[in-house]
């Protein structure tokens, strides 16, 4: 993972606006009402119960933070991947742990258990390792002193708000999936006309181009001239989904947030600032998804 450096200046914190309508998204089964969290952790983590017996290879390379299932077998593929010195070609591999594995020639340490930051990501940086055209990633925004990280999803560079990181690979899938339905709750700036009763159809999903995305929960906040803030809710998540769906109606969007994923919010954190979930809440939430 590439060197962290501290944040730079602190960045604007997202507009408040008035009070909300009383239309609200639903939240996701099972979820608990979103609220700050305290940066630290606190006790010891109970952990859900794990898997015991011989288990993929690729599995249990994204438990230990390696990367997640899909790129671990990508670096099979690339031949990076050895058991006891014999170069593996095939992710179906199976093992009871990670004893004689090696990445790149280096042993894979034994997996840790689940840890969760919450992290208020500025806008102007990619949600990536590393760039080829040498744009600023969240890892030149992440503060010292964080063990190797993976993001819970995905920010567009302009994209700001809370991205949730990870050091567990299997947690990060299950955040992800569209199966667990967690709400990711977004506030987006545009520009353009749009009615209250053109954000409710969205309930019923939309295809764009071929590309069908579920329900979204949208509220139209509030409008100043032609500009508006519109409230978005969706268990998806697809690749920019938010500012797709918008730009179909007819919006230019020109800032968007995520204010929260799930029960976990990024209200005490300022732009380019973490703060850890507490492992007994991380522990509490995961008994929640489906």
């Amino acid at each position: 993972m590439p060197p962290q450096r501290p944040t730079g200046p602190r960045g604007p914190r997202p507009p408040q606006g008035p009070a909300k309508s009383s239309r609200r998204a639903p939240p996701a089964t099972g979820a608990r009402p979103a609220r700050p969290f305290p940066s630290g952790p606190r006790g010891k983590p109970p952990g859900p119960p794990r898997e015991t017996g011989p288990q993929r290879i690729a599995k249990l390379l994204a438990r230990a933070g390696v990367a997640s299932r899909r790129d671990i077998e990508r670096m099979i593929e690339d031949r990076r991947i050895a058991l006891d010195g014999e170069i593996l070609t095939t992710p179906a591999t199976l093992l009871e742990n990670l004893r004689g594995v090696t990445v790149d020639g280096k042993p894979v340490a034994p997996p840790a258990a689940a840890r969760l930051w919450r992290f208020h990501k500025p806008a102007g940086c990619l949600t990536a390792a590393n760039d080829p055209k040498g744009r600023p990633t969240i890892y030149d925004r992440l503060p010292g002193g964080l063990p190797r990280v993976m993001p819970v999803g995905r920010l567009d560079y302009m994209t700001e708000g809370l991205l949730l990181l990870t050091n567990d690979g299997e947690l990060k899938r299950q955040l992800e999936l569209p199966a667990t339905a967690v709400v990711r709750r977004y506030r987006a700036r545009a520009f353009g006309e749009v009615s209250q009763q053109q954000l409710e159809e969205l309930s019923e999903g939309i295809e764009i181009e071929g590309i069908r995305y579920g329900s979204i929960d949208a509220n139209l906040e509030r409008r100043t001239g032609r500009n508006c803030w519109i409230e978005m809710a969706l268990t998806e998540g697809k690749n920019r989904e938010v500012r797709r769906v918008l730009e179909h109606l007819g919006l230019q969007v020109s800032r968007l947030i995520r204010v929260s994923y799930g029960p976990f919010t990024m209200l005490d954190l300022e732009p380019g600032q973490v703060g850890e979930v507490q492992r007994e809440e991380l522990f509490r939430f995961r008994q929640t998804l489906k």
